[in-house]
């Protein structure tokens, strides 16, 4: 049985992009979730993340059991905290927030997730995460208490991308942050693509189709939506599978 890893080898390998949604378990309803899930199965998604910054206990779980009820895509945890570890998906993407300077965010969580995951069934992929500045400060921002990096220094983000490479990671994550008045610069997307031979996922103010086909075109391998989809689910009907 391939991974969910795997499988975005093998698209990556083949040259075919691929697209998730982050469901943020603080801002969708349960009942509502149906007509949701509807849609983003008529969609090109490939894949459903469930996390955010800030989610109350149990929420995380409760959101997975109901999506898996309306979909056969690969559900993957991007949590924003321990507590957002549920059994129930598939994947949990183990975030390290090389970007910044905080022990808990570059190692601490992580050591307190161990006894979750000792026993889990869960894919786990290491994967570096970077805070990109994007014009506004971010709940990542304000939970982690780490600053983003400077769009204007491309460099160092190219080099932290690299780092994280070569401290094992299997993915690298550019992220602008949820509600970003700007996404990732394309230029920063080219760069840092250039740099790495491990997968590249890109996520935060992306609001337009040509937003997204920029950030294809630049080298993301794996773009996350949320914010398009949680002010207006009508982001679908520019997504639609091809008959």
């Amino acid at each position: 049985m391939k991974t969910v890893y795997n499988n975005i080898l093998q698209s990556v390998s083949e040259g075919k992009k691929q697209l998730a949604v982050l469901i943020d378990p603080d801002k969708i309803k349960l009942e509502g979730l149906s007509a949701f899930m509807q849609k983003l199965n008529q969609s090109v998604a490939t894949h459903v993340f469930v996390g955010g910054s800030t989610v109350d206990d149990e929420a995380t779980e409760a959101l997975v059991l109901e999506i898996k009820k309306h979909t056969k895509l690969p559900i993957v945890l991007f949590p924003g905290d321990v507590t957002q570890i549920t059994n129930e998906a598939d994947t949990l993407l183990f975030l390290s927030l090389i970007s910044g300077t905080n022990p808990d965010y570059l190692i601490g969580k992580h050591i307190a997730a161990v006894s979750s995951l000792r026993h889990s069934t869960l894919e786990v992929i290491p994967t570096g995460y970077l805070l990109i500045e994007n014009g506004k400060q971010t709940s990542v921002e304000k939970v982690t208490r780490t600053k983003p990096l400077s769009r204007q220094n491309i460099q160092q983000i190219v080099d932290t991308a690299k780092a994280g490479e070569l401290l094992g990671m299997k993915l690298i994550y550019l992220e602008a942050g949820s509600g970003a008045l700007h996404p990732v610069p394309i230029e920063i997307i080219k760069f840092v693509s250039q740099e790495l031979s491990v997968p590249l996922i890109v996520g935060g103010g992306i609001r337009s189709k040509k937003q997204l086909e920029d950030a294809y075109n630049s080298g993301a391998d794996l773009v996350v939506i949320g914010t398009a989809f949680e002010n207006t689910d009508s982001f679908f009907d520019n997504i639609k599978k091809q008959p």
